[in-house]
């Protein structure tokens, strides 16, 4: 069942300290996969300054970094990143993270379907992409029950920090309307 009582949204100028927040308490499970992303957050004054550099990309239409929140509170739970688009072919890809107090609950899945309607109905795009860890048995649950269908691994595909590369698992979706 998908969660209904969570939602994605542009971060905003005031989303700064929940963001860095987040980031800071999740520092050990977004290292090795968001290991950017955390660094871009490790103060708030790092998380003003992303926030920042975000809605300039969403203005350019370069990437879309959407903050999960629960409906009725504005603390941000998790982001969800539709990057490396490609409006030439209609296509980009899917990350997300969650703090880690609210895994297993189905927020992920709802968050996910809410940003495949708005990169198939907003931005016109035709294919989506999830590239997750073979070990990331939540991030390949999220996938599977948003639709995705295993294409096949990426031999080497991604280097986490200190660590050697890694074969990673790749997830599609078309657009059906």
């Amino acid at each position: 069942m998908i969660n209904t009582a969570f939602q994605i949204d542009y971060l905003k100028p005031d989303d700064a300290e929940s963001l860095s927040l987040l980031m800071r308490s999740n520092r050990e499970i977004f290292e090795r996969f968001f290991p950017n992303t955390l660094q871009q957050n490790l103060s708030v004054l790092d998380s003003r300054n992303y926030i920042e550099k975000k809605d300039e990309e969403i203005a350019k239409k370069e990437e879309f970094t959407f903050a999960i929140r629960e409906n009725n509170d504005q603390s941000i739970l998790g982001l969800v990143i539709l990057k490396n688009i490609d409006h030439n072919i209609g296509e980009g890809e899917l990350a997300y993270c969650l703090d880690s107090d609210y895994h297993g609950k189905g927020i992920t899945s709802s968050c996910i379907k809410q940003a495949i309607d708005f990169a198939f109905d907003k931005i016109d795009l035709k294919t989506l992409k999830i590239i997750a860890h073979k070990t990331n048995r939540g991030s390949i649950g999220v996938a599977l029950k948003c639709g995705f269908q295993w294409k096949k691994t990426i031999q080497k595909a991604y280097r986490p920090p200190n660590e050697d590369f890694l074969d990673m698992e790749l997830y599609e979706l078309y657009y059906e309307g």
